[in-house]
This record gives structure tokens, C-alpha cells and sequence, in this order.
């Protein structure tokens, strides 16, 4: 080896033994500068440092087997690959996807608006790893550091494409670009995420069993997640607010719990309304669920999939029996399928539900135009009147041109009697 070879090879070790003493003395001088600096490390944060700005970054690793609420969070794979099974479209779907494409995102804001004074001082997410599910959080020690807490979000986020929120779409991720307008000239772009808003579909499945689906509420009732000491969240702008004064991280630990169990329960949650939607297991669904869920895929156009939802409910009895009859009815008529509606509508129109008076109304419909059965058609558009009459003494809430339609119904069905009757006797 020359001599020139030689010293270039003792010069690259001595680049790196540079680079190395370079780091050990930039975490020494962090380690001595950063106020609880012994503090951030007992909670397992890092200061990140950009732009000579530093924040914290937090990372925590859970198996696969940890159980949050009624599920491992090893079971969104399950429910990922039955996605992939059964190819069904819809706004929840993961067909063609891992559960390592997906990013389960939380924030947490100095206030409940979306406008330039909501200042975003926590992120967190969840995603899958090769071996386990790693929970990463950033923290915003002051509002000058932005441009680093963003830095290090965005730099950390750049290959995932799927965002799961409760919520984001309207709170969150707006907030999110609307704080990256004022760093966007220096740190990365924003991507551009397929969004899995789990509120919507939370407010739809549990429409009827849940007076209130926000979070806390959802994970309680619905995935049995009980949280021990849990620091609520309408009272992490005020710990924050706390933190900037006295710039003591034990503050805001319990936030920093809160916001790490919010990015895990979005994973049993995706987990839950997945297995729900592919229906599985279907028994188990309460009555209320399966109705909604049927109506959520009638919503979607997939017929196929709401009138099987709606055909299993309609041989049960429950409180939402009826309500599945008159939905599968109204089905078969846009399948041009008569028969099977007419059948459904007349054995509704032996009940004595309210409510029901559209099911007259649809019979009356079809023995006018479809069988010029007019006797018939008259004797339910007669049925349907009576109906609505009884519910508006109930209800007081019905409008003057609902009982012009059933009058002028009934009066052109009596016309058509007549007519038939005199020019069958002339």
C-alpha cells in the first residue's frame, strides 16, 4: 500500500472518530443546557435538534400481544389480510395494504379551533414494525421551535401514505397544515395521506347505542378500555400552558400518557370496525350495529352486501326487525324485483307500528301502475291516510302538503274506479 493510501485510509478513521467525539460532545452540551434534562430521559424522550432549535421525541415499543381493550394489537393484521380477502370497496378498507402502511395520528392543540392561534404542542402516532407496534411521540417545549417539531415529524413519516384519525379530517390534520404554512420553507412537505377517519364510521355503526362517540367514550363502552389516572384531555392545554411557565416535563406526563393511549386505541378501534364490516362475527353484533352497518353499505351503493345484512336481520326478532323488512323492501323494488317487495310490504302492512304509512304508500304504488289493481290500490292509499292521520295526532309535527299528496292520491284512484266502472257498463 503507498504511503499516499496509507494516510488517506488513517485520515477517514480519524473523520469518523471526529464525527463520533462531534456527537458525544453535542449530547453532552444538550445534556447540560436542557432544563430536567435527567427528567425527560426517566420518561424515555430524546432532544431532537434542528435548525438550533431541540424538542423531544419519544419512542415506546409494544408486542404484538399487548392487549388494549378486548383486542392484541397484533389483530389488525388479522383484520388487514381479511380486507385483502374479501376486496370489498368501501371507505375503511385496507385492500391492498399492510398493517405497516398505516399511521395511527393523534394530536394534541393549546385550543379547539383549526385557525393560525391553535398551536399543536404534541404529536403522536403508532404504526407497525417487523416485530412489534412503536408508539413515537414529539413534543413542543416552546413555540419557537416549530421548524424542529416538524422537522422531526415530517422527516420520520415520509414513507406512509394511510393516516388513521378519530376525527383528523375536520380537527387534526387541518391544524397540521394549516401550523406547516409558517415552516413549509424549511422542512419537508406535507404527504398527501389516504385518510381513515374513524369517527364516521363510529357515529354510524353506533348511531343508536351511544349517546356521545367521542373517544373516551367509544374505547369505553364499545372496545372495554379502562384507563387508570388518565389526565382528560380537554386539561392538556392548561398542563401545557403550566410546562411553558415552569418548563418541568412532570407536568405534562400524564398528557404524554393520555396521547399514547389514544394512538393505541386507534389500532383495537380500525381492528374493531373492520371485523364489523366483514362481518365477522355476525352474531355477535347487536341489532342496532347490523341495521346501520346494512344501511352504511346501502349508503355505498353495494346492494349485494346491505340486502344480506338486512335479509339475516329480517329473520330475527329484534327492536330493528321491522326497520330491516321495510329497508330490504325498498332494495328489491330498485332490483325491479316485485315480487319479493310486494311480499315483504304486505306482511309490514299488517303491523301497527307507526311509521309504516310508506309501505301502504309503495303498495299502493305498485297495484296502480304496475297490477291496475285500483281497488287495491285505494284500499292502501285509504290504509296510508290512516296511518298518517293517527301519527299526526301523536307527532302535531305534520305538514299541510302531506295531506294534499294522500288526498289527491286517494281522489285520483276513486277517478279511476269510476271511469273503469262506466265504460265497462256503457
Amino acid at each position: 500500500m503507498s504511503l499516499q493510501s496509507k494516510l488517506n485510509r488513517y485520515k477517514s478513521h480519524l473523520t469518523v472518530n471526529n464525527d463520533k467525539n462531534a456527537q458525544i460532545e453535542k449530547v453532552k452540551t444538550l445534556s447540560e443546557t436542557i432544563q430536567h434534562y435527567d427528567t425527560w430521559v426517566s420518561l424515555g424522550a430524546k432532544p431532537f435538534e434542528f435548525e438550533n432549535q431541540v424538542v423531544f421525541i419519544r419512542k415506546k415499543q409494544y408486542p404484538f400481544e399487548y392487549k388494549h381493550g378486548i383486542y392484541e394489537l397484533g389483530k389488525l393484521k388479522e383484520a388487514v389480510e381479511r380486507w385483502n380477502n374479501y376486496k370489498i370497496a368501501h371507505p375503511l378498507s385496507g385492500v391492498d395494504k399492510k398493517a405497516e402502511d398505516f399511521l395511527f395520528f393523534d394530536t394534541e392543540t393549546t385550543g379547539l379551533g383549526s385557525g393560525a392561534g391553535n398551536t399543536i404542542f404534541l404529536i403522536g402516532y403508532s404504526r407497525f414494525l417487523e416485530n412489534s407496534v412503536e408508539v413515537t411521540q414529539v413534543f413542543l417545549p416552546n413555540p419557537a421551535a416549530e421548524p424542529a417539531f416538524y422537522y422531526g415529524f415530517l422527516n420520520d413519516i415520509s414513507e406512509l401514505e394511510n393516516i388513521v384519525t378519530y376525527n383528523g379530517k375536520s380537527f387534526d390534520w387541518p391544524n397540521v397544515k394549516s401550523r406547516h404554512t409558517f415552516v413549509r420553507d424549511i422542512v419537508p412537505e406535507l404527504p398527501v395521506f389516504g385518510h381513515f377517519d374513524l369517527l364516521h364510521g363510529s357515529r354510524r355503526v353506533w348511531k343508536h347505542r351511544l349517546e356521545s362517540h367521542r373517544l373516551a367514550v367509544v374505547e369505553k363502552e364499545i372496545l372495554q378500555i379502562k384507563r387508570e389516572s388518565d389526565v382528560p384531555g380537554y386539561l392538556a392545554p392548561m398542563l401545557y400552558f403550566e410546562y411553558l411557565k415552569e418548563q418541568n416535563p412532570e407536568i405534562i406526563a400524564g398528557v404524554l400518557k393520555h396521547n399514547e393511549s389514544d394512538v393505541i386505541t386507534l389500532i383495537s378501534l380500525y381492528t374493531h370496525l373492520s371485523l364489523m364490516l366483514l362481518n365477522e362475527p355476525f352474531e355477535s353484533h347487536l341489532s342496532s350495529e347490523k341495521y346501520e352497518i346494512g344501511r352504511w353499505y346501502e349508503a355505498l351503493g353495494d346492494v349485494e352486501r346491505a340486502m344480506s345484512y338486512f335479509q339475516k336481520l329480517s329473520e330475527s326478532e329484534s327492536s330493528f326487525t321491522l326497520k330491516a323488512k321495510k329497508s330490504l323492501s325498498m332494495l328489491y323494488k330498485k332490483q325491479n324485483q316485485f315480487e319479493e317487495a310486494v311480499a315483504l310490504w304486505t306482511e309490514l302492512s299488517e303491523q301497527t307500528e307507526m311509521g309504516l304509512e310508506e309501505v301502504d304508500i309503495e303498495l299502493s304504488k305498485v297495484y296502480e301502475h304496475r297490477y291496475k289493481d285500483f281497488e287495491k290500490a285505494l284500499y292502501y292509499a285509504e290504509s296510508a291516510y290512516q296511518r298518517w292521520k293517527s301519527s299526526l295526532r301523536l307527532l302535531k309535527s305534520k305538514e299541510e302538503n302531506e295531506r294534499k299528496a294522500f288526498v289527491k292520491r286517494i281522489e285520483r284512484l276513486k277517478e279511476k274506479i269510476e271511469r273503469r266502472s262506466n265504460s265497462g257498463s256503457s
